[in-house]
């Protein structure tokens, strides 16, 4: 069967205003001419797709379908679009994604090193943010793929395994803590602490099980990053629980030290999301590759 494009154009503009002259002011047409091509539309597909009523028109059944997969095909007629523009403009095009700092700090520089020497052609547009602003993102399609904590929920989006991440305490040198071998979140009980801002979805994690537990776990300065965590530490404001591999890196300053976590809990996995892996421009389907790898 063949579709006419601008007809299911004409079709969610009924749909989305609710009414057809508001559809066809909006498109610059008549009324009539607006009318007739959703018929067409509907003798096509052997069914009706609205009701009409004085005050304006309701979706039949099939035409909520019909405008679901009209609004998915628009969806990849725009990624065609803007992948055909990339290309115009650039070697072989643009890749955006979004990914939590854990994954930026640890794990990403040295995939999109390798993934660039294959492709040097390309260019990657990255935005550091949170993890609910990075499962948003990847909703609203402002980005192709998304790298996130799992300790965030994502319905509706395509999830696939990146890295596991294990979280340690980062605590001043000489404290009591670094005597031990290893700790649980007991052990923590009372401490003062050094944390990430609320909608980070580590601090949300940590927060969560403390609760469970009923532990009384005393913040004394909340910070954005890890760079401003561990600074916070260093000057003896409180302990933290951040990814290894933003502690470790640092344990040259004799100001810090890292205590394992022997506890399920404290070994998380982060997540690549996307919408749909087969509407990915080519680019992006490459890169995603290489993460998986």
């Amino acid at each position: 069967m063949a579709y006419d494009l601008q007809s299911l154009e004409l079709f969610r503009a009924v749909a989305m205003d609710g009414s057809i002259a508001a559809a066809a002011s909006r498109h610059g047409m008549s009324a009539s001419a607006v009318s007739k091509r959703v018929s067409d539309l509907e003798k096509a597909l052997g069914t009706s797709l609205i009701t009409r009523h004085r005050r304006g028109v309701e979706l039949t059944s099939a035409g909520t379908l019909v405008l679901k997969h009209a609004a998915a095909l628009d969806d990849r007629i725009q990624r065609l679009e803007a992948d055909l523009k990339d290309a115009a403009h650039a070697a072989r095009g643009t890749i955006r994604m979004a990914a939590n700092t854990s994954a930026i700090t640890q794990f990403l520089p040295e995939d999109l090193a390798e993934f660039m020497l294959s492709n040097p052609g390309l260019t990657i547009r990255m935005a550091e943010k949170e993890s609910v602003e990075i499962i948003e993102a990847v909703n609203s399609g402002d980005v192709e793929i998304g790298i996130f904590s799992g300790f965030s929920e994502a319905p509706g989006l395509t999830l696939l395994p990146y890295r596991r991440d294990t979280l340690v305490v980062c605590a001043p040198s000489g404290h009591p803590l670094t005597r031990r071998r290893a700790v649980t979140l007991r052990d923590l009980d009372g401490e003062k602490y050094v944390a990430l801002q609320r909608r980070s979805s580590l601090q949300a994690h940590v927060d969560r099980c403390a609760a469970e537990l009923g532990i009384d776990i005393q913040t004394t300065v909340e910070v954005k990053s890890f760079d401003g965590v561990r600074r916070m530490v260093q000057a003896r404001l409180g302990i933290a629980i951040l990814p290894f591999g933003a502690v470790e890196a640092y344990l040259h300053d004799d100001s810090i030290a890292m205590v394992p976590i022997d506890e399920p809990w404290a070994t998380r996995d982060l997540l690549i999301a996307v919408r749909d892996c087969a509407a990915l421009s080519h680019p992006a389907q490459a890169l995603l590759e290489t993460l998986r790898g």
